[in-house]
């Protein structure tokens, strides 16, 4: 499975019995407003050339869902945008007077260019989308390593302005500014769309034959995933996927909430086409910028964190919302620490377990909360959101079932993950105060 997030690229090696054998990642950074395409390129050659001498089958590619490629003679027409490019004010000002509204795309107005449409309209302003064939990110690297140029639903439906959810097809926008037309034909995305280049196989070592899938939108790759257990499968059920972005994403059994539009709630859309209420903020860059970039789910670390959280508790340290200003639950305000928040650790998972019950609560999440994804691994943030819902089982896994493994179910659907879960113990505290002053604090 090859996932191309915005933090980071991960190549991993998965057996058919759904264990993870192996993982390369390299840090991602955009430079000059474009993501490095040519950078992630060449690693993902050596990565996978890395295990060239197992019997590797086939590669699903993920990937973030504010990234697209342009191709023109079988060539990549220019470096893809990065989504935290600036684009200028009086371009946005008039992509955001033509957008369609939130109830057709379920897609918020967001900023820069985590809209793919703001993306394109700046493009096309320039004159750049003339003769060519839109990719969504993940499709790209299908198209890469296989020659195939597609597109996939579940990257189309996250947050673009470009699929309407209900009618089942592009939006609006997307038909009047004959961006439809330009992106390559939409499949499924476990369809087999070709096979390794021969380049590629020369290159790495595998086998010509290694079959390329359409790929996956990350955040749906994690919902994949999740839908293995037993208990989430056909339940109600949330799962938050966590990495660079947290996202809530509900399986709503009988109608689903009313999205507010303005606080980061989305309509994603899964493999198969339905629509599934979501909210998200920022999570993994806020508790970085809050930690001051150590790390917060390090095995060896964890009870010591987990020890500072009573002195924070009865101090009333907490960090206000929000390090990614236009972003999550609290697009607008300012954030801010109250209180002496020591090495910042500790206290940036309390204010991320804050940030996902809120994200949480605004699509009515109820019953299971399946926290998956790298963040999983920090107890103070499982564990304070355990305390702040009460009402729900708030549960992890105890080995790998994140987006790579939901890449996999799309090769081998009905596979179970190896991992169990297991419920998450709330730490001791008066949640229900700290929640409310917190908001308190906030909406001041």
């Amino acid at each position: 499975m090859i996932d191309m997030g915005k933090t980071l690229a991960k190549v991993s090696l998965w057996d058919r019995a759904g264990r993870r054998l192996d993982v390369r990642t390299r840090p991602n950074v955009a430079a000059g407003g474009v993501l490095d395409v040519a950078g992630i390129s060449g690693w993902l050659v050596d990565a996978l050339g890395a295990f060239g001498g197992h019997p590797v089958e086939a590669i699903v590619p993920v990937g973030h869902g504010a990234g697209v490629a342009a191709l023109k003679d079988s060539a990549l027409a220019f470096a893809p945008v990065d989504y935290e490019a600036t684009i200028p004010d009086d371009v946005m000002a008039r992509y955001r007077a033509a957008r369609d509204p939130f109830e057709v795309t379920g897609s918020p107005a967001l900023p820069h260019g985590l809209n793919l449409g703001a993306q394109l309209w700046w493009l096309e302003e320039q004159g750049a989308l003339e003769g060519t064939t839109l990719l969504p990110w993940a499709q790209y690297w299908a198209w890469y390593l296989s020659g195939a140029a597609v597109s996939e639903v579940s990257s189309l439906g996250c947050h673009t302005d470009l699929w309407a959810p209900a009618a089942g097809g592009f939006s609006p926008l997307a038909q009047r500014m004959d961006w439809a037309e330009r992106f390559a034909p939409v499949v499924h995305a476990g369809a087999v769309v070709g096979t390794l280049r021969p380049e590629i196989a020369a290159a790495t070592g595998l086998s010509p034959e290694v079959r390329v899938l359409a790929g996956v939108h990350d955040s749906n790759a994690a919902l994949h995933a999740a839908r293995g257990f037993a208990e989430v499968a056909d339940r109600e059920a949330t799962v938050l996927s966590t990495g660079t972005w947290f996202v809530a994403m509900r399986r709503a059994q009988g109608d689903a909430p009313v999205l507010p539009e303005g606080r980061d709630c989305l309509v994603n859309v899964d493999v198969d086409g339905r629509a599934v209420p979501s909210a998200r903020f920022m999570g993994g860059r806020e508790i970085e910028l809050a930690a001051h970039g150590a790390r917060v789910d390090d095995p060896a670390e964890q009870a010591d964190m987990l020890a500072e959280v009573p002195g924070l508790l009865a101090a009333g340290t907490m960090l206000l919302p929000t390090l990614a200003p236009g972003c999550g639950p609290f697009p607008d305000s300012a954030a801010r620490w109250i209180g002496e928040p020591g090495d910042g650790r500790a206290a940036a998972c309390l204010y991320a377990a804050l940030m996902a019950d809120a994200a949480l609560e605004l699509i009515g999440a109820r019953e299971i909360v399946l926290v998956e994804g790298r963040f999983a691994a920090a107890e103070v943030f499982v564990r304070a959101l355990a305390g702040l819902r009460p009402d729900c089982r708030v549960m992890v896994a105890d080995g790998p079932c994140d987006a790579a493994f939901g890449a996999l179910r799309l090769i081998k659907s009905g596979l179970a993950p190896a991992a169990r879960l297991r419920q998450v113990e709330p730490l001791a505290g008066d949640w229900e105060a700290c929640r409310a002053r917190w908001r308190m604090e906030t909406t001041q």
